[in-house]
């Protein structure tokens, strides 16, 4: 099992701010992961629908959408920040 943590409006859209899933065996990398989730429902294709927009990170480290997510305790998924 895989945590999975949603931030602002990724996860208002998803309808819930953290789950544990299960992910498939060709769920090699971040970009795969979004992808696969993308699979589960309309909820989480419309807040997936610009993957490239997201941003990921592993056990609280940034990562590119090609970083391998083996061994991840827990990946969080969120919208660009802007701000000052």
């Amino acid at each position: 099992m895989t945590k999975l943590v949603y931030f602002a409006w990724v996860r208002e859209r998803i309808g819930k701010g953290e789950e544990e899933i299960s992910l498939p065996a060709e769920v090699i990398a971040v970009g795969d992961l979004l992808n696969h989730l993308k699979t589960l429902g309309e909820e989480y294709e419309t807040a997936l629908q610009f993957p490239e927009a997201i941003r990921v990170a592993i056990n609280m480290e940034h990562a590119d959408h090609d970083e391998p997510i083996a061994g991840a305790r827990e990946i969080g998924l969120f919208p660009p920040m802007t701000g000052g």
